[in-house]
């Protein structure tokens, strides 16, 4: 008996980043669920030159994150179909998968904002067309919201990711007016940023809030302090490109069209864990809440602490964050309920007592009226759309399709 031919496929991704890392677990998940390949991961670096292996493969697809045009000549004189992840577009004929920027950034600035931040800067890399994006649109959120933000701009002679660029850093970090909520490229922006506060003797995050991307667990966990960052959702793009190009490989048309996928959501860490406010009562009262929201405290309980008649404070707090005691204490917990709809399998029982809900049949009314659905409903729709395992397809809801070109 002949066996079936394994279609024979080389990734261009890199394994150096927990970005691209979780980029090829989703493509190992759509390998082992859907379809089985000859796969060729090779030892590739986002700028190296193209592989001389690479002129003779006979391969039937490739599935690349195309970050130097000549990496995207080399690939566009193979005949066997490809499908980018970068945000580049160096191969603007293929199709693409990306994450999404604006989501990202949208993202980020709720986090801020939420901390009653009024003040606002990105940290970004010019060489990278999606840290400008992220920084354009994080810009956009800011203004939109009647603030500005400010753009580090790196030296002419400062080499990238170096200790002068630290330094540099340093220097830009203290013109900045304090406290300001600092959104980074990504992790290891982040990390240089908490490094750069360290040299300048700026207290993270009273002074400086430092937010990421990509939710690197070990380099947040290693950064001091632990680096807040936002969650992409790696898999699930790791796996549309999959889909995508083996229906190319089984000889379907497909549009050269841009295939975003949303973030995931927000990992709080230290580096944020901060309330933005000259208000010493009102901060103190917003710190309290976020630390024990969920374990079913009252209003009476926050007065306890913070030395201040609840009519002052109320009136306080109001004026500054936009809420009242009640209402932050109920954001906190139905946040923390939000988290572990998706995160876990916990019952919604056990969900209720562990985030100070007396009741599940309250949780749920106060969960519908805030979000327009019933806990258990925001649970399916939530997971099944964000496991990558589960089949999801790259125009499925949570994901935007544009044509080529008409997004970056």
């Amino acid at each position: 008996m002949r066996l079936a031919r394994r279609p024979k496929v080389a990734l261009f991704i890199e394994t150096s980043n927990a970005y691209a890392r979780g980029l090829l677990a989703g493509v190992k998940d759509f390998i082992r669920c859907q379809e089985t390949w000859n796969v060729h991961l090779a030892e590739h670096g986002r700028g190296d030159l193209p592989p001389g292996w690479l002129t003779h493969w006979d391969g039937d697809g490739v599935l690349a994150r195309v970050e130097t045009p000549k990496i995207a000549h080399a690939l566009s004189a193979l005949r066997a179909p490809v499908v980018d992840l970068s945000s580049h577009r160096h191969l603007p004929g293929v199709p693409t998968v990306t994450t999404d920027n604006e989501g990202i950034a949208r993202l980020a600035f709720h986090h801020f904002s939420e901390r009653a931040f009024r003040r606002f800067a990105y940290c970004g890399v010019d060489r990278f067309s999606w840290s400008l994006a992220r920084g354009r649109e994080f810009e956009q959120f800011v203004q939109k919201a009647g603030y500005s933000c400010e753009h580090y701009v790196a030296p002419p002679a400062v080499a990238s990711e170096t200790d002068a660029e630290t330094e540099a850093i340093a220097g830009w970090l203290l013109q900045l007016p304090h406290p300001i909520a600092l959104f980074c490229a990504y992790d290891a922006r982040g990390q240089q940023v908490l490094e750069a506060c360290r040299r300048a003797g700026l207290s993270v995050p009273e002074q400086v809030a430092v937010l990421g991307v990509d939710n690197d667990d070990l380099l947040c966990e290693l950064s001091s302090p632990p680096l807040s960052s936002v969650i992409p959702d790696a898999q699930r793009t790791g796996w549309a490109a999959a889909e995508l190009l083996s229906s190319l490989m089984r000889g379907e048309k497909l549009a050269p069209d841009l295939h975003v996928i949303p973030p995931l959501g927000v990992s709080s860490r230290q580096s944020t864990d901060v309330t933005a406010v000259e208000d010493v009562h009102v901060a103190q009262a917003a710190h309290f809440i976020r630390d024990h929201a969920c374990s079913g405290i009252d209003v009476g309980d926050v007065l306890a602490v913070v030395p201040m008649a609840r009519r002052v404070l109320e009136r306080r707090f109001r004026a500054l964050l936009g809420r009242t005691l009640r209402e932050e204490i109920t954001r906190v917990q139905l946040q923390r309920v939000r988290d572990l709809l998706v995160g876990t399998e916990l019952s919604l029982a056990e969900i209720a007592g562990r985030t100070g809900f007396r009741y599940v049949e309250y949780l749920t009314v106060v969960f519908k009226r805030e979000f327009g659905q019933p806990p258990s409903v925001y649970r399916q729709e939530q997971q099944s759309s964000s496991t990558a395992g589960a089949g999801a397809s790259a125009a499925s809801p949570r994901a935007r399709t544009s044509r080529a070109g008409s997004r970056k």
